[in-house]
Formats: C-alpha cells, structure tokens, sequence
C-alpha cells in the first residue's frame, strides 16, 4: 500500500470528485445542446436565407471555443485552478455526449413531428441546380450523390437522431484532446 502514498491524486477520483465532474459535464452540456439546437434552427432557416446559414456555421465553430470556456470554468471554480490532462478530456468527453443526447432528442422531434420532408426537398432542389450538377459531373459524383440522397430519404428520424448523435460523440472525443492538452494545469496560479 505504501507504493501508492505518492502517486499523485490525478490518477484516482474520490466519489465527491467523481459527482462533480458529472454535474459540471451535465450543465454544460445542457448548455452545448442549446448551441447546436440554436445552430440547427439557423441551419434549417438558412435553406431559405443565406444570412441564417452564416449564423448556422459561426454557432458550429464556435463549439470548440465554448466548450474550452466551459472547461476552464470547471477548471477555476470547481477543481479551484488545477485540472489533470486525463480529467479535463474526461470532463468534455462527458459535455459532449450530454449534448448528443439532447440534440438528439431535438432532432428525433423535428425528423418526427415538423420536417415532413422540407430538408431532403431542399437538398434534392440545391443538387438539381445546373450549378451543382456542372460540379457534380466535374467530379464525377454525380451518381454517389444520387446514391447518397435515396440513402438518406430512406432513413428513419430516429435513425438520422442516432447517426449525427454518434458522430458528435466521436468528434468530442477527437475535441477533447486538444482542450484537455490548452485547458490542463497542473499548478494553481497565484494572483497578485
């Protein structure tokens, strides 16, 4: 027992440590999936304004940036400035797939309830355009996007909810790493 009085407390979390991360990670990724429900909205809007797709893209990239905000608040007020590398990637790993799971919910109602196809006839009407066809043909993706679209119109609600869920997932975890690695401090830092 003796060879783990010095191993530093990044490695082990108390049960307390443990609530904390949870409740922090739920918070803020109530507050991520209000973002991405506010991106999708602009996103939607956008297939009949432009100005609504900027909206939509600045919200997406903005992601990264709050969800570092979010861990450096984590980071500050509740582990008091000192965050291990593994626990800040374990803290948005867990942002991220609370998140998932709302905006799937928000997705799986809309698909469901109030899309009735508007999406999939926006994305049919933009592939018709000459322009999109002149590309299409140019990169020889005309038949792949075809393929893709009947792929896609045959899909469930729940199985679109499902498939953006897993992906945000997988890209939270890909994110973490780069926050994890800028937001870690190993240190508390003292104000003057």
């Amino acid at each position: 027992m003796s060879n783990f009085a010095h191993v530093s407390n990044d490695y082990f979390m108390t049960v307390e440590e443990y609530i904390q991360l949870k409740v922090f990670a739920r918070q803020d990724g109530a507050l991520l999936a209000l973002l991405w429900v506010g991106c999708f909205a602009c996103y939607v809007m956008g297939m009949n304004s432009p100005t609504f797709s900027m909206f939509a893209v600045l919200l997406l990239f903005l992601t990264p940036f709050f969800v570092a905000f979010r861990l450096r608040n984590f980071r500050d007020y509740g582990r008091e400035g000192v965050i291990s590398f593994k626990r800040g990637w374990g803290f948005v790993v867990l942002v991220f797939f609370y998140a998932s799971v709302l905006f799937a919910i928000v997705q799986y109602a809309y698909f469901a309830y109030l899309d009735q196809g508007f999406l999939l006839d926006s994305f049919s009407k933009i592939l018709d355009s000459d322009e999109a066809q002149q590309m299409l043909t140019q990169y020889n993706m005309k038949d792949e996007m075809s393929q893709s679209l009947r792929e896609i119109q045959e899909m469930r609600p729940i199985d679109l909810s499902l498939n953006v869920m897993t992906t945000n997932v997988l890209l939270g975890m890909l994110l973490g790493l780069p926050i994890a690695a800028l937001m870690q401090r190993k240190t508390k830092r003292i104000d003057s």
